[in-house]
């Protein structure tokens, strides 16, 4: 037996997931008529999630996701309307309550880290940016800095001639 791909939807995982799938919802009263054999058969469940699965595991674009899949714009079609539906979010959700019921989460513990902006006063610290290190400023690029950045801060200000 070879090794399982690290996108494939195991049983045990469909089972937990089966219900959580967005059923679409036809309009009342409103008559479908399709011909014996006509039309495409709607995709399974479980081949579109095993399609979005392989999708975000491998990056691949949508438009190179293997046939066997079936339709990539059917896929990504399927993708947004369960993403609009909530339907990862509660898979989330699930796997939150299911991970707390094996370990325990620390639910008073916890850590965000998310510190992605410039540290403006760490300059002096770390100094000149590593693509400016080579640039010499001369006097001229100075005092044009100097103009342009006091005659720009305010908006309503006129702008005045740099004579």
């Amino acid at each position: 037996m070879g090794q399982i791909k690290s996108w494939t939807v195991s049983d045990a995982l469909w089972s937990k997931l089966e219900s959580l799938v967005p059923r679409r919802k036809r309009p009342k009263g409103r008559k479908y008529q399709r011909k014996a054999g006509a039309g495409r058969k709607p995709m399974p469940a479980r081949q579109v999630f095993s399609a979005i699965v392989y999708v975000l595991r491998t990056g691949c674009q949508w438009k190179a996701l293997p046939k066997e899949y079936g339709s990539a714009s059917a896929v990504h079609a399927h993708f947004q309307r369960w993403q609009r539906e909530g339907f990862f979010l509660k898979i989330w959700k699930a796997g939150l309550a299911e991970y707390d019921d094996m370990e325990g989460i620390a639910w008073r513990w916890q850590s965000i880290d998310g510190a992605m902006g410039k540290s403006p006063l760490a300059q002096e610290c770390v100094g000149p940016n590593p693509t400016d290190r080579g640039k010499k400023m001369g006097a001229s690029a100075a005092s044009w800095w100097t103009r342009v950045a006091s005659r720009c801060r305010s908006p309503s200000a006129e702008p005045t001639s740099m004579t």
